[in-house]
């Protein structure tokens, strides 16, 4: 492997939307001599081949990672233990392993369980996607003016992390780093807790008994289709993303719930005071959210939380 950001041959293991814009990215800055991409299905990797997402789109793991600098695991992640079993015995002295999975502490701890500390897995995550999937929804940009954020083991070597770094940079994202554990903790409520929400949302609407579903359909407010559009999203994805993140997320839900109770309680009590304390608050934070750059205040939130007290 070459010092510059430029490895021999990339390995992408998965190419739905963020594998594919991963391929794409990388063809495009010219960061690898060849890419080597792999999907299970077959469907997948003859739609691969088509629109030329790789140098070579493989039909077995082995053949995919073999020579490879540089592994890139875009899969979901309840299949990473069968992908780390599989690739174990068929990698390169040297090679990175990273990925871009949305929560971190079990599938570090299953990388380290089956592959050991000699091979380096350097897992990252880019905070990027749409509600889209499969390899035709990716593009090169997706990681432009995005987050990514990096957690690597302690025992990481420093140069490995900072090649994974700039190759994030490179695609055109901010990175950050931190622990595993705080990583999910922040992506619990961030992204984790929204989703659920979403499809649950949904899924109350749909069984309405005196609301037929023509009529969600039919009178949905802009509200309900922007708050719910990410319940598009991919099930498979998802559901490994809650069960790997299960304690994390089910802190948030416990805290969302305990905050949720105190607007049912005023809205029950017309208790137009805090409604509108909260509602104020909160719109506040909100637009600082949206503000590109701009930090919000810890004693924004502080007075928020305050309210729902």
């Amino acid at each position: 492997m070459q010092s510059k950001l430029k490895f021999n041959k990339i390995a992408i293991i998965g190419l739905g939307l963020i594998g594919s814009s991963i391929a794409l990215a990388i063809k495009k800055h010219k960061i690898a001599k060849s890419v080597s991409g792999y999907a299970k299905s077959l469907k997948t990797r003859q739609i691969a081949k088509k629109i030329k997402l790789a140098s070579k789109v493989e039909s077995s793991l082995e053949a995919a990672v073999k020579n490879a600098d540089l592994i890139i695991i875009c899969t979901p992640l309840s299949s990473y233990k069968k992908i780390f079993k599989s690739i174990k015995l068929h990698l390169k002295d040297g090679v990175i392993i990273t990925d871009v999975g949305s929560a971190k502490t079990k599938s570090m701890q299953e990388a380290q369980s089956i592959l050991g500390d000699k091979i380096e897995f350097i897992p990252a995550h880019p905070i990027a996607g749409t509600e889209k999937s499969g390899p035709e929804s990716g593009f090169a940009e997706l990681f432009i003016n995005r987050w990514c954020i990096i957690t690597p083991f302690n025992i990481s070597k420093k140069k490995n992390v900072n090649l994974i770094k700039k190759l994030w940079e490179k695609l055109g994202s901010s990175v950050e780093i931190m622990t595993p554990q705080h990583h999910d903790r922040v992506l619990a409520i961030t992204s984790h807790l929204p989703h659920l929400i979403a499809y649950n949302i949904v899924n109350t609407a749909a069984d309405l008994e005196t609301v037929t579903k023509s009529d969600v359909i039919k009178y949905s407010a802009s509200g309900f289709r922007d708050f719910t559009r990410i319940a598009s999203s991919d099930p498979t994805m998802w559901r490994d993303i809650f069960i790997s993140n299960k304690e994390a997320v089910l802190e948030m839900i416990g805290r969302f719930s305990e905050d949720l109770s105190v607007l049912q309680k005023a809205v029950r009590w017309n208790d137009e005071d805090t409604l509108f304390k909260i509602f104020s608050e909160t719109r506040k934070i909100r637009k600082k959210i949206i503000a590109a750059g701009q930090d919000i205040d810890a004693d924004d939130f502080g007075r928020v939380k305050k309210n729902l007290k």
